[in-house]
C-alpha cells in the first residue's frame, strides 16, 4: 500500500514538476519535500516496519545491491569444483571414521577460513569429540583356499569381509555350490550337508527373469543356510579389483555409552566373503563339479579398539547488530558418506551384484550440501554490511552412521540453544532427477515445512530468488527426522533440512558420481538459501513452531523448556 503510494505520488510529482509554470526555485523545494517523504515511507515499508506490506515485497527489500552481488557469487563452476573434490575416488566415500573424512574436515575448513569466518570450534574451526571404533585385527587375519593339490592365500586387499570383525575361526571347511533355489530344492537341503560349510550361492540367470522374483529365490536359500548353520557365504567377484578388506567395525561415543567388547559370533550368522582374485575364482570354477574340491580356512582374531577424534566443521559469520549479533541462526550439511562399499559381494545379498565400483563417493548425499554451505560462508563473507545475526556455517561428521554428528552438537552446542532462533540442513540438493516426482529444477522441499513459519519465511525468500520452496505431499513430513535438523528439533530450535530430489537414482549406491549433478540449478537453489538466511538473520521476530499443528506438538513443549517458559509456569 504505502509503496504504491509512493510510486503514484512520484509520477504525479514528476509530471507536475515538467510543467513551465512552475518556477525553478518552487520545483527545487518540491523536489527536496518528495524526496523527503518517499525516503521516510520507503523506510516504513521494509521488512519489520510494516505488517501490511506483501512478504514477497519484503523478500526483495533485503536484496540490496551489495546483497544482490554477493549471493551472485555462487555458481555452478564453483559449486562444480568443491563437489568433485569432495566426492573424488581420492577420499574414499568419506567414511567415519576414515582418512578420507579428515582430509575433507580439513577442506571445509580451509574454506571457511578464506571466507573470514571467526572459529567456532574449540580447536580452531573444529568442534573435536572422542570416540572409540572397534575394528578387525590385519595380524590376525588368515584366508586360504585349497582347491585340489593348490593352496592359495588371500591377503586382506584380495577379500571383501562383512559384518564380522572377530573372533572367528573356520578350518578347512568344504565349499559347496548351490545352484538351485527352488523351494523344493531348498527343503531337501539338510544340516548334515551344510552345518559349517562354505556356500557359493550361485543361481542361473534365466532369460527374461523378473529381477524381484531373483531377489526372492536368493533371501529364500538365505534364510534356509541360516536355519541349517552354513558357515559362510563366498561370492565371487566377476574382475580382479581389490576388495574392500576388513571391516572397519561399530562406532562407539565414548561419552554415551561404555566402551564396546566383541563378543562370540552367534552360531546361526553367515560370514559374508566376496574373492576378489581371478586365479582363485578359475581354480574354484574349473572345481565345481569335482566332489572334495574345494575348501576354506578363515580365521581372525579378536577385534582391536581404538581412539578416534571426530570433528563438526564450524564457522561464524558475526552479525552487525549489537544485540541479535547474540542470536544465531544455524545452515548446516554433513560432509561423511558411507566410504567404501562391499562391491560385488553385496550382490549376493541383495545388492548391486556384478559393480566394481566400490567407492560410494556421496557426490549428492552429501557432498552438494557441503559445497552449498561452503559457497555461502564464501559469499555472505563478501558482505560489508553483514546480516543482524550471526549466522553459524556448521558440517556435520557420521550423519550416515546416525545422526552422530549433529546429536553430538545437540548435546554440546558451540552456541547457546536458547539464542539460536533457526536452522537451515541442507541435504541432497545437486540432484533434480527425482525418482518418483520426476525433474525438480528451481524448486526445493523442506521437510517439516508447515511445523514452523521457517517454511513460509523460505518460501518468501525463494520466491524473490525465482525458486519455489515447498512442502512435498509426502516426504515433507515422512524424510524431518531423518538428517540433522532433528537433534535440534529435539532441544526445541525450528530446524529443518531442504532437499531437492528425495529420492534419486544411485542413492546410496556406487553410482551418486560429481558428474551427474546439476550445478546450474544448484547455484539458483543456493541463492535462494542464502537470502533465506539474511532474512532469518534480519528480522527482530524469531521463528516459531506451530502450536496448532499436532505434528509439532512435541517441538513446541521442547521450546517452552529451552526457553524456560515451562519451568515458569510450573
Amino acid at each position: 500500500m504505502i509503496g504504491e503510494w509512493c510510486r503514484v505520488t512520484s509520477r504525479i510529482v514528476s509530471v507536475t514538476l515538467t510543467r513551465s509554470v512552475v518556477s525553478p526555485m518552487i520545483r527545487h523545494n518540491m523536489m527536496v519535500c518528495v524526496c523527503v517523504v518517499v525516503i521516510v515511507l520507503s523506510a516504513l515499508a521494509a521488512p519489520g516496519w510494516c505488517q501490511g506490506v506483501p512478504a514477497e515485497n519484503a523478500a526483495s527489500g533485503l536484496l540490496t545491491p551489495e546483497r544482490k552481488a554477493a549471493l551472485g557469487a555462487i555458481e555452478a563452476g564453483s559449486l562444480k569444483a568443491h563437489v568433485s573434490f569432495l566426492a573424488s575416488d581420492a577420499l574414499q566415500g568419506r567414511d567415519t571414521p576414515s582418512p578420507g573424512l579428515e582430509i575433507a574436515a580439513e577442506y571445509i575448513a580451509s574454506r571457511f577460513r578464506g571466507a573470514g569466518l571467526e572459529p567456532a570450534g574449540d580447536d580452531g574451526y573444529f568442534q573435536t569429540s572422542r570416540w572409540s571404533t572397534t575394528a578387525a585385527d590385519p595380524a590376525s587375519f588368515r584366508c586360504v583356499v585349497n582347491v585340489g593339490d593348490r593352496t592359495m592365500a588371500l591377503p586382506p586387499e584380495r577379500v571383501s569381509l562383512a559384518g564380522v570383525t572377530g573372533p572367528l575361526e573356520m578350518v578347512d571347511a568344504p565349499i559347496l555350490w548351490l545352484t538351485d533355489v527352488s523351494e523344493e530344492a531348498l527343503n531337501a537341503l539338510t544340516a548334515e550337508t551344510i552345518e559349517g560349510k562354505a556356500v557359493i550361492l550361485d543361481p542361473p540367470s534365466v532369460a527374461g527373469e523378473d529381477r524381484r522374483v531373483a531377489q526372492r529365490g536368493r533371501a529364500g536359500a538365505l534364510r534356509r543356510l541360516r536355519e541349517l548353520k552354513a558357515g559362510a557365504l563366498v561370492t565371487l567377484a566377476p574382475s580382479d579389483e581389490p576388495g574392500s578388506g576388513l571391516p572397519s567395525g561399530r562406532l562407539v561415543d565414548a561419552e554415551r555409552r561404555p566402551i564396546f567388547r566383541p563378543v562370540e559370533r552367534a552360531t546361526a550368522v553367515i560370514v559374508p566373503i566376496a574373492v576378489h582374485d581371478r586365479a582363485v575364482v578359475e581354480a574354484l570354477r574349473a572345481a565345481k563339479e569335482e566332489p572334495n574340491g574345494a575348501t576354506l580356512t578363515l580365521a581372525l582374531g579378536a577385534a582391536v579398539e581404538r581412539e578416534v577424534i571426530l570433528k563438526n566443521v564450524a564457522g561464524i559469520l558475526r552479525g552487525s547488530d549489537p544485540e541479535l549479533a547474540e542470536t544465531f541462526v544455524i545452515v548446516s550439511a554433513h560432509y561423511d558418506h558411507i566410504g567404501v562399499g562391499a562391491g560385488p559381494m553385496t550382490g549376493a545379498m541383495g545388492g548391486i551384484e556384478g559393480t566394481t565400483d566400490r567407492i560410494f563417493n556421496g557426490a549428492n548425499d552429501d557432498a552438494s550440501g557441503t559445497a552449498m554451505v561452503v559457497e555461502l560462508a564464501e559469499a555472505l563473507g563478501r558482505l560489508e554490511t553483514r546480516p543482524k545475526r550471526s549466522i553459524l556455517f556448521l558440517t556435520f561428521f557420521g550423519e550416515e552412521k546416525g545422526l552422530f554428528g549433529s546429536r553430538y552438537y545437540g548435546r554440546r552446542p558451540l552456541v547457546p540453544l536458547a539464542q539460536t532462533v533457526a536452522m537451515i540442513n541442507l541435504e541432497q540438493v545437486g540432484r533434480t532427477d527425482d525418482a518418483q516426482d520426476g525433474p525438480q529444477v528451481n524448486r526445493g522441499s523442506l521437510t517439516g515445512f508447515d511445523f514452523s513459519d521457517v517454511g513460509e519465511r523460505m518460501r518468501v525468500a525463494g520466491q524473490a530468488m525465482g525458486v519455489e520452496i515447498f512442502k512435498h505431499p509426502k516426504n515433507s513430513d515422512a524424510f524431518f527426522g531423518r538428517s540433522d535438523n532433528q537433534a535440534l528439533a529435539d532441544q526445541g530450535v525450528p530446524a529443518h533440512t531442504l532437499c531437492v530430489a528425495f529420492l534419486y537414482p544411485d542413492y546410496h549406491q556406487a553410482g551418486d558420481h560429481w558428474d551427474k549433478l546439476d550445478y546450474a540449478n544448484m547455484a539458483r537453489v543456493g541463492r535462494a538459501v542464502g537470502l533465506a538466511l539474511i532474512a532469518l538473520a534480519d528480522d527482530p521476530a524469531a521463528p516459531k513452531w506451530d502450536a496448532e499443528n499436532p505434528k509439532a506438538a512435541r517441538y513446541v513443549k521442547a521450546a517452552k523448556t529451552l526457553s524456560g517458559q515451562e519451568a515458569e509456569s510450573k
